[in-house]
């Protein structure tokens, strides 16, 4: 088919086939304390801020990105896909009052502000 060709529908199912058939890749991360959060560095190119899901549980902080898209395309190199990003990260004691988050440039930074919490908080971030 060519490019010219290739309707919006091919693109969506395309990119539905894909997120069917992989595996969610592992999102490296950076964490750190501040005074009042522990801070988490995430890298997810081509995700913008509200392809992003963020949960918050006792204890685990969890966030992922669906495939964002994934058109039919003959790569000479294919190291990473648009998406089908996830992360699950257990979270110290004495944090998960709160959770904020923003996204530019590819980074998503999630702060998980100081205090406890029995419930699950979702979140989406914000664009910085």
């Amino acid at each position: 088919m060519d490019k010219a060709e290739r309707t919006h529908q091919d693109v969506l199912d395309a990119t539905a086939a894909t997120e069917a058939e992989m595996a969610p890749q592992k999102v490296p991360v950076n964490v750190y304390e501040t005074t009042g959060a522990l801070v988490i560095l995430a890298v997810m190119p081509a995700v913008a801020p509200s392809d992003v899901e963020i949960e918050l549980r006792p204890g685990t902080l969890r966030f992922w990105a669906s495939v964002r898209s994934a058109g039919k395309r003959e790569f000479l190199v294919k190291e990473w896909e648009y998406g089908g990003y996830e992360r699950e990260i257990d979270i110290p004691a004495g944090y998960g009052s709160a959770v904020e988050a923003t996204m530019a440039n590819g980074q998503l930074a999630i702060r998980v502000l100081r205090g406890e919490s029995t419930e699950t908080i979702t979140a989406t971030p914000s664009a910085h």
